[in-house]
């Protein structure tokens, strides 16, 4: 077997499968296991890249993936007729593929706006965001010319999704609580963090009560939510919105949309549906392809309860995953239907400010905020990254500081064409 992608879904299945009747590959483009539900957390400086990766091969070294391999490589091709996986440095055989390569970002048909925003779907793209805020801090604090600085101090946000109101909460605590401390020469004022959302609330995934209490949290936080706005472009320095208004940023933060990652297929005719997901059927296997298994967030499979398929959420790729694994390693026995079991959603806004659906209960408030807490410090990969974490969110709780604003810009020479082929 060969499964792309080690997130959630790939490592999940890796270690439950059956060892003794698979031979396991996994391939991804990073040497680590990273945690999507922190990257906010590092472009806001709030933790360090290293607390929230875990290496591919020191996982592997696990008893629970004894038997299972790790290769490096960007899939880019797959050759269904001849059961082969292309990547930029090799070529894979499998008996059965699995497709765990998660999401990526969805720009709408909108192309400019590649070239000029930041994202925040991986670990790399993370650290940008934060080198950048970080940068326009820096040069805020010497620029005499107010335009100038009221551009390099505006940051947008667009999205109103979770990842979009826990950035956003992250930049306006900062504002808040840190700015005239670290930043003496800059006054509050100065700096504006402005979340944009399409619709008529946040987290339109959650409850209206979820919704209501994020927009309140993060107008303490002194962050302007527009609801209702939809952006239409951006040149690297202009917002334009639907309605004709316009923004001035340097720094506009992409977390409107996701789409599947994209491969080329050969020897079918098979085309991914709707948002670059693969169909599937009720056991994972991707429609008219044989020997072909889609998992996670790059799976739609359309049930009556789910008529657009299910969320793209860490909890379905776990339990697709759980699933696929025990159909698999028990061929004997009659394979079980996926049924998706929601345990709830959560998102938080800042310091003891966060937003817990579970079936008809809702928490807010401190309450929520340790429940977040919790969650994601036992799904952390490695005890020494629980360890670390929890460490630095305890100190940033009780000093309001971070220590982790530091601008690392990477070497321009030699080149590495080989990052690129």
């Amino acid at each position: 077997m060969v499964i792309i992608g080690g997130g959630f879904a790939g490592l999940n299945l890796a270690r439950k499968l059956d060892k003794g009747l698979w031979d396991v590959t996994i391939v991804d483009r990073n040497n680590f296991h990273s945690f999507p539900p922190l990257f906010y957390q590092v472009a806001s400086s709030g933790l360090e890249p290293a607390s929230i990766s875990f290496p591919f091969r020191r996982e592997l070294l696990s008893r629970k993936y004894r038997g299972c391999r790790y290769h490096i490589g960007d899939v880019r091709t797959i050759d269904v007729s001849a059961h082969t996986v292309h990547t930029q440095y090799e070529t894979l055989h499998y008996d059965t593929l699995v497709l765990a390569a998660g999401s990526t970002n969805n720009f709408f048909g909108i192309p400019e706006l590649e070239k000029h925003v930041y994202t925040l779907k991986s670990t790399s793209e993370a650290i940008r965001c934060r080198n950048e805020v970080l940068d326009r801090l820096e040069r805020a604090s010497l620029c005499k010319d107010p335009a100038r600085k009221r551009r390099l101090l505006t940051f947008v946000v667009i999205g109103g999704g979770p990842a979009g109101v826990e950035i956003a909460g992250a930049l306006g605590e900062f504002k808040r609580f840190t700015l005239k401390r670290e930043y003496p020469s800059l006054e509050q004022s100065d700096m504006r963090v402005i979340l944009v959302e399409g619709t008529d609330r946040l987290l339109a995934a959650m409850s209206a009560k979820s919704s209501a209490d994020a927009l309140e949290g993060l107008s303490q936080l002194m962050v302007d939510v527009r609801l209702g706005k939809q952006m239409k472009s951006y040149d690297g320095t202009t917002v334009v919105f639907a309605d004709g208004t316009t923004e001035e940023s340097d720094t506009v933060v992409w977390t409107a949309g996701v789409t599947g990652v994209p491969f080329e297929l050969k020897g079918t005719d098979v085309k991914p549906g709707p948002g670059a997901r693969w169909l599937v059927d009720e056991y994972n296997s991707v429609e008219g392809i044989d020997d072909m298994y889609a998992i996670g967030d790059i799976a739609l499979m359309i049930t009556d309860k789910y008529p657009k398929g299910h969320p793209q959420v860490a909890q379905v790729a776990l339990q697709q995953a759980a699933n696929l694994a025990r159909n698999l390693s028990e061929p004997r026995k009659e394979p079980r239907t996926f049924e998706y079991r929601d345990k709830g959603s959560m998102a938080t806004i800042g310091r003891n400010r966060a937003v817990v659906d579970m079936g008809k209960m809702h928490m807010s408030g401190r309450p929520a905020w340790f429940a977040w807490l919790v969650v994601h410090l036992l799904t952390l990969l490695g005890m020494r990254n629980r360890a670390v974490v929890f460490i630095n969110w305890m100190w940033s709780y009780f000093t309001f500081s971070a220590g982790l604003r530091i601008l690392i810009r990477p070497g321009r020479f030699p080149l590495r064409k080989y990052w690129d082929e």
